[in-house]
């Protein structure tokens, strides 16, 4: 199973496979047409009150991953399992606006869609 992260401003690469868009909103200043994305799945972007709550803010990262794999396990399983497919299958890229590269929630979706077989 591969599964990459990269920022959505980050030039798109061959090796990257299935790229998909990990957040709920769209990020500021690309062009949709630019994006080069595969899908934009906003259903697996964690709630907006979390987002709001954990503000990036590196202190909070701990209680943020455990609450957003809460809500991963909670949510649609078949949205997880289509991206574990793309994963074995061509290669998955999750996309993700945050400056942070190693507190975000495509992080999380990564370790989540490894760990956990359905």
């Amino acid at each position: 199973m591969q599964i990459q992260l990269k920022r959505i401003y980050a030039e798109r690469d061959r090796e990257d496979g299935y790229r998909v868009l990990v957040d709920g909103m769209w990020p500021r200043g690309v062009a949709k047409e630019e994006a080069h994305i595969d899908e934009w799945c906003r259903d697996i972007a964690p709630s907006k009150d979390l987002v709001k709550w954990f503000g990036h803010d590196r202190d909070r990262w701990d209680d943020f991953y455990t609450a957003y794999r809460q809500e991963l396990r909670e949510g649609d399983s078949t949205l997880a399992q289509s991206l574990r497919e793309h994963a074995q299958n061509e290669g998955l890229t999750l996309l993700f606006a945050a400056r942070d590269e190693a507190c975000n929630n495509a992080v999380v979706l990564r370790d989540f869609l490894k760990r956990t077989h359905h």
